[in-house]
């Protein structure tokens, strides 16, 4: 857990320009007094803007005190935020939908990653899907006598959403379970259990998809990017507490947005800031070389994201995951956004 000071002072004169003339209107949110907050995290490669957030020290612009806490995986991020005891966090757009759901008043205030996975698997299987296509899957079984294994993330993760979008709608095969037999495997532990031959493929984002591609024996079946076009794979969300304080949500955005700009400015400060933080054998070489994946993509913007977050939510709720789609209107929180354009 790390606590950043607070600094009344916001960044830039533009946020104190807005604030003084009177930006709760602007957004729309009642103007509330928020001292504290507890900012989450997941240490992967696609929250980049956190790491450039606190190795620059643009966190201490935020005028409240944050508290940052690291999480081991995006489910206890999940828990922790529906329990009350993170107010802003870093995860899948997807468990954003289903919290809202469930009742959560929140809202997304800004994008974070998009594009963000490569399917990866064996050379024989690359190869006979770059042959054959969709059909390649009866065709491995029949040559095999068995299905393909593909290790993912949990159920209802951004990950799983993609791999059943993919193979039920994109390919057309049908229910995932009849086509694939997929089991659980955590993205930190996919390359080793690929390696060790015991799943055939998965979906994989950056710096992973990158070491797997660089060993003999494997290759890239697809991108999710050309899946699900410019689909969103985590966001910036926070709770009412945060949305109805709207210095320190415009502040948030405007940190979030410059994080953005640095990474897209110096992309190799930023892979290594990624690689400081991360750790857990993500090297700086690795970063960097991560960073020219199309599986590398970041961006604040949060009005980017809204039609494939509305393509995403009704597959999402057609899957069972949600009762329904959330309105494009419940789910993000542009104001703050808005209001530091121009």
């Amino acid at each position: 857990m790390t606590q950043i000071s607070r600094r009344r002072l916001l960044h830039g004169a533009g946020a104190s320009a807005v604030a003084a003339t009177g930006i709760a209107g602007c957004l729309g949110r009642s103007s509330g007094s928020l001292d504290s907050l507890t900012f989450a995290y997941v240490p992967i490669y696609p929250n980049m803007q956190h790491y450039v957030m606190a190795e620059e020290g643009y966190y201490e612009e935020v005028p409240a005190d944050v508290t940052i806490e690291r999480f081991s995986s995006g489910p206890n991020v999940v828990k922790a935020f529906a329990s009350g005891d993170v107010d802003v966090a870093l995860f899948g757009i997807s468990p954003a939908m289903v919290l809202m759901d469930k009742g959560t008043d929140a809202g997304i205030l800004a994008a974070n990653s998009r594009n963000g996975f490569k399917i990866m698997g064996t050379t024989e299987l690359a190869e006979r899907y770059e042959q054959e296509g969709a059909a390649a899957f009866d065709g491995f079984e029949e040559a095999n006598g068995r299905k393909v294994r593909f290790g993912a993330p949990p159920d209802g993760s951004v990950p799983d959403i993609a791999l059943r979008y993919w193979i039920q709608e994109d390919l057309g095969l049908g229910d995932m379970e009849s086509v694939v037999d997929k089991s659980k495997v955590p993205p930190a532990k996919a390359v080793q259990t690929i390696q060790a031959g015991d799943i055939d493929a998965t979906i994989i984002q950056e710096p992973f998809a990158t070491i797997i591609g660089r060993e003999d024996g494997f290759g890239e079946l697809a991108w999710s990017g050309n899946i699900l076009e410019n689909h969103p794979v985590t966001v910036l969300f926070a709770n009412q507490r945060v949305l109805d304080d709207s210095e320190v949500a415009q502040s948030l955005v405007e940190q979030h947005v410059a994080a953005t700009e640095f990474t897209a400015e110096s992309p190799d400060a930023a892979a290594t800031h990624a690689a400081s933080v991360i750790g857990s054998g993500v090297s700086e070489d690795l970063a960097r070389a991560a960073m020219g994946s199309n599986a590398s993509e970041f961006l604040s913007d949060p009005h980017a994201i809204t039609d494939q977050a509305a393509t995403m939510g009704e597959f999402v709720a057609s899957v069972g995951n949600i009762d329904e789609p959330v309105a494009t209107e419940d789910l993000f929180a542009f104001g703050p956004y808005d209001a530091i354009q121009g």
